[in-house]
């Protein structure tokens, strides 16, 4: 059983979400675990998102929103809540992502979040975040939302081919990953290139960008370090980094071809392997 301890609806999203799930469920006269069992959980994890130990999921708000009949309150919430998991520094950010157009992007270590499958951030956010692991994925996941709305913004994206090869969260998970990007290229409005490494020095040598473009709004250049975020629209900036980010789509592989080498690095670098004793390994 989890103790109650008073909240502040005020403090922060998840207090509020906390504190509203408590007041309805003992205005609709059930016990946690009551409600856990109509919504299949147990009655230990509503006590902990109760007391904000716990970060409600989309999928647990709809199960809430569904057993009490508040229609909809803690799906319209939960957005809010995941939103507030992110780095404080993160969050205008993700923000302006939600709002833009065109996404176009260059990743030179990573897949870029909004192609990263749960168990890949996962292992990213793992080496940062161990304590706060659930939320902090949560709310990554959350973020791709903008790509199955009914009309999603265009996302254009430039991986480095060393993204493909550095190996997070191991093998499996690596295919699993590799796996994904291929299925995602046959979405209409979303682009994957590879810059392969024999394009030697290129527009990107910097690091990691984004720029968003908006309707009826200044476009948004977008870089980070290692804890913070910064975010422009300076003309020159915005004018300087869309040649730039035009040179890289240049000298990156087309579609077919970058697609192609993905499949090659998951096959090749991430597929099964026999051993010698005709075992194979992943």
């Amino acid at each position: 059983m989890v103790l109650a301890r008073d909240i502040d609806p005020s403090a922060s999203p998840l207090d509020y979400y906390s504190y509203e799930l408590r007041r309805l469920r003992e205005e609709a006269g059930l016990k946690q675990s009551q409600l856990g069992a109509i919504i299949f959980c147990t009655g230990s994890l509503i006590g902990m998102v109760e007391n904000g130990r716990r970060v409600p999921t989309r999928d647990f708000s709809e199960r809430v929103d569904a057993a009490l009949g508040t229609g909809g309150v803690f799906s319209r919430l939960v957005g809010l809540v995941l939103r507030s998991q992110l780095p404080s520094w993160f969050q205008p950010y993700a923000e302006m992502e939600g709002q833009a157009a065109f996404i176009s992007t260059y990743q030179c270590q990573l897949v870029h979040g909004l192609l990263q499958t749960e168990a890949y951030a996962r292992a990213v956010l793992g080496v940062e975040k161990p304590d706060k692991l659930d939320a902090a994925v949560a709310a990554r996941m959350d973020r791709q939302r903008i790509l199955k709305r009914e009309s999603p913004p265009v996302l254009w994206a430039v991986l480095d081919e060393a993204a493909l090869h550095r190996q997070i969260g191991g093998r499996e998970v690596m295919s699993g990953q590799l796996a994904h990007l291929l299925g995602l290229v046959e979405r209409r409005w979303l682009e994957i290139q590879v810059l392969p490494f024999s394009a030697g020095q290129h527009a990107g040598m910097m690091g990691s960008f984004t720029l968003l473009r908006f309707d009826g709004a200044p476009d948004i250049h977008y870089s980070e370090s290692y804890d913070s975020g910064h975010m422009t629209a300076n003309a020159q900036v915005i004018k300087e980094r869309s040649v730039g980010y035009a040179r890289l789509q240049a000298e990156a592989l087309p579609l077919r071809a970058s697609a192609e080498l993905i499949a090659r690095v998951m096959e090749e670098r991430y597929g099964k392997h026999p051993e010698a004793d005709g075992r194979t390994v992943a």
